[in-house]
């Protein structure tokens, strides 16, 4: 039998801030969704690509001879290195290997789930005293929700808790799929007005908010996340209608409460790496008062609230 495979871009073990305990993050490449403050910007696309540290490059041109999908090349009026426009990473890493400097990384592992299994496993005995486990990220694991659904199965059947962070923009058998081994879902709000939704992430959001309904009427943990910007989705107005949403779903013991993501500047640099612009201009962080104010918006209306600050 051929083994299904998974895309992914990173693995982060010890980490306390993606569902109970202590758990494995395993990152999977590829989103549907284009968020202006996308922190992790690698994982938007289902391919392998290169990341590019400038201020560590040489111009040797070591990438250029051994890259066999012709990606690099040195300009030819400055000789300074550049990516070939139309040109396609094939993950072979050669290019990585030959620059003594560490300019170049690729991004983007093929991993059976086997192998994913086994480097979840490593960590069981952190997982059996804290109450943690696997946690799928990305980018977005339910771009592939059958490597997903197989990675969390074979979690649950060697007994390791399993959670998903996860946008809800997926086909609503896709996400069945993967819930029937989850237990709990980190599901993202961006914003209510499916409009300005579209503006901020490049679609609309219906299809979340039909999939979190789904999700809750069908008794699966949900946890919401919500990242906030200054002036973007800070409003008291904007804070009212996710409460009104939510509010049928307030005492069912399956909703987890509300986690508030302040924004942070994380992946700034991996835009520049990239060669891709910063779509947001200016600072949009908020400050600890304006946190608390939103914070007390939801408390006020009964809701288990977390302001989660790295």
């Amino acid at each position: 039998m051929i083994e299904r495979k998974a895309l992914i871009f990173n693995i982060q073990k010890y980490n306390m801030y993606d569902g109970p305990g202590v758990r494995t993050i395993v990152f999977f490449k590829g989103c549907p969704l284009r968020c202006k403050w996308c922190s992790n910007p690698e994982s938007q696309k289902k391919k392998h690509q290169v990341l590019f540290k400038e201020s560590l490059c040489v111009n040797c041109g070591a990438c250029v001879s051994v890259c066999p999908a012709g990606v690099h090349r040195l300009s030819p009026d400055t000789g300074a290195h550049e990516f070939v426009k139309g040109s396609e990473c094939i993950g072979c890493r050669k290019c990585e290997e030959a620059c003594l400097q560490s300019a170049l990384s690729v991004v983007g592992d093929v991993k059976t789930i086997s192998e994913l299994l086994e480097i979840v496993e490593e960590d069981r005995s952190f997982y059996e005293m804290s109450g943690g486990g696997l946690t799928l990220g990305g980018g977005e694991a339910l771009m592939q929700p059958d490597a997903a659904a197989n990675l969390m199965m074979v979690c649950k059947q060697v007994g390791i808790n399993t959670a998903i962070e996860t946008c809800g923009y997926a086909k609503p058998e896709a996400l069945m799929k993967v819930a029937e081994f989850t237990d709990l879902f980190l599901f993202d709000m961006k914003h209510m007005d499916s409009d300005r939704h579209h503006e901020l992430t490049g679609v609309r959001n219906e299809m979340i908010l039909s999939n979190l309904k789904t999700l809750l009427d069908n008794r699966h943990n949900v946890q919401i996340r919500m990242p906030l910007l200054k002036g973007v989705n800070d409003s008291e107005g904007e804070i009212r209608a996710l409460i009104d949403f939510l509010m049928p779903y307030r005492d069912y013991k399956n909703f987890k409460g509300i986690d508030l993501l302040p924004y942070h500047k994380m992946g700034v640099n991996k835009y520049k790496q990239l060669g891709w612009e910063y779509p947001i201009q200016g600072d949009p962080s908020l400050s600890d008062a304006d946190l608390d104010r939103i914070e007390s918006w939801i408390k006020n209306s009964d809701f288990p609230v977390t302001v989660v600050r790295h």
